[in-house]
């Protein structure tokens, strides 16, 4: 049973181990299809590396929701029995009533990274060299030892400010946009409300997502050993490196799209009409 209506009124909320459930819904999501999965969050992120490109590099970041309903909509053709394609990943920027919304999004996320950036680092700015700021800009992290630790500390604090920020307003908004065709404002609003309606199941969602990411941590960093002693082994290491962050990332994707259904109601899944859920467009399935 959806715990909000359509119109966004809450029967009440969710137990706070909900929060735990939703984790074991994601995982099992992503074990069933984890190599469909997998390659999309590989499209993505290949996308994503494309941010560093003059003029695109916006609109690549200006297209990171559209990019986000996609990867929800894989996981709800998974839940509904599909296998998902890799095209799903841009079907709601291909969207005509969705997608303008979907870059608005994105566009006030951007808006938030620049004011963090600028309010918690101030002046600090100044004091860097271009050269070097252009460095850390194109991804050089040999720049970092160059650069005034206190203007890094700073500067992370800026980007877990804004990336908190961000994920909050976005966390149920995106699937609202997408889903529920809601404009961009009220999705917002909702999406605040069911955060703030549920934060008992939420936290206790991160509570578990913070406890396995302690052993992937400790994993990640016996591979980091191994890349450093250079070799065959290396190259194996960093592969495996990137696999397991891409599966974790599916994970927070996986939870995102679980507590979504739940708390604002999706159909039960049935399998879909097309063997790679091509014509579920996850829309006309949607219950109040």
């Amino acid at each position: 049973m959806s715990a909000d209506t359509e119109k966004g009124r809450s029967t009440g909320p969710l137990p706070a181990a909900r929060g735990a459930a939703w984790f074991m819904e994601s995982l099992a999501l992503l074990r069933r299809q984890t190599s469909r999965l997998l390659f999309i969050a590989i499209l993505m992120q290949l996308v994503l590396g494309l941010v560093q490109v003059p003029l695109l590099g916006i609109l690549v970041v200006l297209s990171v929701p559209g990019l986000t309903a996609g990867i929800l909509q894989a996981f709800h053709v998974t839940a509904r029995g599909g296998a998902p394609a890799m095209r799903l990943l841009f079907l709601p920027l291909a969207t005509g009533n969705r997608r303008g919304r979907l870059f608005a999004l994105g566009a006030l996320v951007f808006a938030v990274g620049i004011l963090c950036v600028s309010v918690i680092l101030g002046g600090a700015l100044a004091n860097v060299d271009e050269a070097t700021l252009l460095r850390l800009q194109q991804g050089d992290m040999e720049a970092l030892a160059e650069v005034d630790p206190l203007f890094m500390s700073r500067l992370f604090a800026a980007f877990a400010f804004s990336l908190a920020i961000s994920g909050t307003l976005t966390f149920f908004s995106v699937p609202l946009v997408w889903f529920r065709d809601r404009g961009v404002w009220p999705a917002i609003s909702a999406g605040l409300g069911g955060l703030l309606r549920h934060w008992k199941a939420l936290l206790v969602l991160g509570l578990v997502l913070a406890a396995a990411s302690l052993p992937l941590v400790l994993l990640i960093g016996v591979l980091l050993q191994m890349v450093t002693a250079g070799g065959v082994a290396a190259y194996i290491a960093t592969g495996l490196v990137m696999v397991l962050l891409l599966l974790f990332q599916l994970l927070l994707f996986g939870t995102q799209y679980c507590s979504f259904r739940d708390i604002f109601g999706l159909s039960e899944p049935v399998p879909p009409s097309g063997e790679d859920g091509g014509d579920d467009g996850g829309n006309g399935q949607l219950v109040a």
